[in-house]
């Protein structure tokens, strides 16, 4: 039987093409193809400057470093969202502060994070949960009046908007995703927004080995330059093969996103009747890309998380729990976060799904994920 996946990524002849004439350039490391990319991706977003990373780990990486943040600081974060967010962190000795998401959206509840704060803390990082924005305005004015730096974790948000401005044009540090389960994507990579030149220089700086000049630079000047290296940085590049697609990619988003969005409604009207689920909803102003469709199981649900998902495989369709909660991952327990407690994350992951979407999809397997849903909760 042929399974329907969870995700695939929308690429075609022409990135293939870009890719191929890049190669032919010879020039295939970061470069022009590079410039280029970052320049239409701030320009897509609304941003002043884009900084393109090796993904978007190293680009919450870096970010940590320009904001200042480091040991002995803490950061107000979600749980419930990827590992790697927690990690970026740990990465600069800080500690991460898990919070409450709203049950709803997945995103950080701005009461419960005003809980957390103790004189360490220096920052908030606001994850757009699996494309849904989160309360931007809400977590600036919170940050502002709390002297915190607000950075925007936006790894699967690149198309979706917030009160009529695209993700990536709000705050002075955004960094997105392109990994292949994202809306678009570079195989892998990342790309950092921001709206100060101070950050803009500093991360350019830090992502090629804290080098004075780029190779970019150095190859076509018609003088004899030599580099110095005048911080300690890291190779957190992207390669400029991984631009042209990028640039493809990019000029495709809108109508990815629109293709993704409708077949989320399609979920929406399709579900609507069901009685034991709770569907993803946005409220006035925020538009989402539908990264992925989650559903939520209501205590009255005829069978739980992990049956219906099994249930699920049984047809040939893949599913994936909800978003981990990093404090109960082996890694988080060993460091003692074991005993934090976050019951509206931990029930909120538990009994979420997320289902197939990507496009193209097949109406056939559209219906197929509905048939099936409807059937394993008794509304066949």
């Amino acid at each position: 039987m042929s399974s329907i996946p969870i995700a695939k990524p929308m690429l075609g002849v022409e990135e293939a093409e870009a890719a191929y004439n890049t190669i032919l350039t010879g020039w295939v490391t970061q470069g022009p193809r590079v410039q280029e990319f970052e320049e239409k991706f701030a320009a897509y977003c609304g941003a002043p400057y884009a900084v393109a990373v090796s993904n978007c780990t190293t680009a919450l990486h870096l970010s940590m470093i320009v904001a200042g943040i480091g040991a002995g600081d803490e950061v107000i974060c979600p749980s419930m969202s990827y590992i790697a967010t927690a990690n970026s962190i740990l990465y600069v000795g800080a500690t991460p502060v898990f919070a409450e998401v709203n049950p709803v959206t997945y995103n950080l509840d701005v009461a419960d994070v005003a809980k957390r704060i103790t004189p360490k803390t220096k920052a908030v990082l606001l994850v757009h949960q699996i494309g849904m924005p989160a309360d931007i305005d809400a977590f600036s004015t919170f940050c502002k009046q709390h002297n915190l730096i607000l950075i925007e974790d936006a790894a699967c948000a690149a198309g979706s908007s917030y009160k009529g401005r695209k993700i990536g044009s709000h705050s002075d540090l955004v960094c997105f995703s392109f990994h292949p389960r994202k809306v678009i994507t570079t195989g892998d990579g990342g790309m950092i927004t921001t709206s100060k030149v101070e950050f803009y220089e500093r991360l350019k700086l830090l992502r090629q080995h804290g080098m004075s000049v780029n190779d970019r630079v150095r190859h076509e000047s018609g003088k004899l330059i030599f580099e110095d290296h005048i911080a300690v940085g890291y190779n957190y590049r992207m390669t400029d093969i991984q631009a042209a697609v990028g640039i493809q990619q990019l000029a495709r988003l809108d109508d990815i996103v629109s293709e993704r969005r409708k077949i989320a409604n399609y979920y929406h009207e399709a579900f609507a009747d069901i009685d034991c689920i709770r569907l993803p909803k946005e409220a006035d102003g925020y538009f989402s890309n539908y990264q992925s469709y989650s559903i939520y199981l209501l205590p009255n649900a005829p069978l739980t998380r992990n049956e219906l998902m099994q249930h699920l495989l049984d047809d040939g369709i893949n599913s994936r729990r909800g978003i981990m909660t990093s404090h109960r991952e082996t890694a988080y327990v060993d460091l003692g976060f074991d005993t934090v407690n976050l019951p509206v994350s931990e029930h909120a992951a538990d009994n979420s799904i997320i289902l197939p979407l990507f496009v193209p999809m097949p109406q056939a397997d559209i219906e197929k994920v509905v048939s099936a849903v409807r059937k394993h909760l008794g509304y066949a």
